[in-house]
């Protein structure tokens, strides 16, 4: 028998005779009997089992972890919403922290102590009127005590005053340095 293309390809097939041939076109039980008979099919028959095995064998180590994993992700998960929550908490306490040391801002303890002073003033100054509009003569007995007493009230208002006006001064001229630490 000449060689053809085909007996070239499949010399398996080249013992077999030309009915032979035309009985496995005819034939689909015959064709697939020879066909899986070939060696090349064997081998890949084979390799795709081997590769479903593999498969199935990775399938089950997946499904082994699969609760693993899952536990993982919710821990994962849990972790993600603590971090973003302390990350939220965080923000709110550098704002309550920066309200907290405003208070000790050198700008903010100057604007509190010259609103003392004009208090401290104020309230000498009440003081002051209280005294005069409440002492029509002072020809009294009681009257000298009372004086004493408004002298005394009035000199330690005024003191507090001018000490607050000197300090606030010596602020306003740069005497007063802040050092942070």
């Amino acid at each position: 028998m000449a060689a053809t293309p085909l007996m070239n390809e499949f010399p398996e097939l080249a013992h077999l005779t030309r009915e032979d041939l035309e009985d496995i076109l005819n034939d689909p039980a015959y064709f697939q009997s020879i066909f899986h008979s070939l060696p090349q099919v064997k081998e890949l028959y084979q390799a795709q089992a081997e590769l479903g095995m593999a498969n199935e064998a990775i399938a089950r180590t997946n499904l082994s972890l699969q609760d693993r994993l899952y536990e993982l992700r919710n821990e994962t998960k849990e972790a993600f919403d603590n971090a973003k929550s302390m990350e939220s908490r965080w923000k709110d306490l550098e704002r309550e922290q920066r309200e907290v040391y405003q208070r000790f801002n050198p700008q903010f303890l100057l604007l509190r102590l010259r609103h003392a002073t004009t208090a401290q003033d104020d309230a000498s100054e009440a003081l002051a009127s209280s005294f005069v509009q409440s002492s029509p003569s002072l020809s009294s007995g009681n009257d000298a005590s009372d004086v004493d007493e408004f002298i005394r009230e009035f000199r330690e208002l005024r003191k507090v005053y001018h000490k607050r006006l000197m300090w606030g001064d010596r602020w306003a001229s740069g005497q007063v340095s802040w050092e942070d630490g």
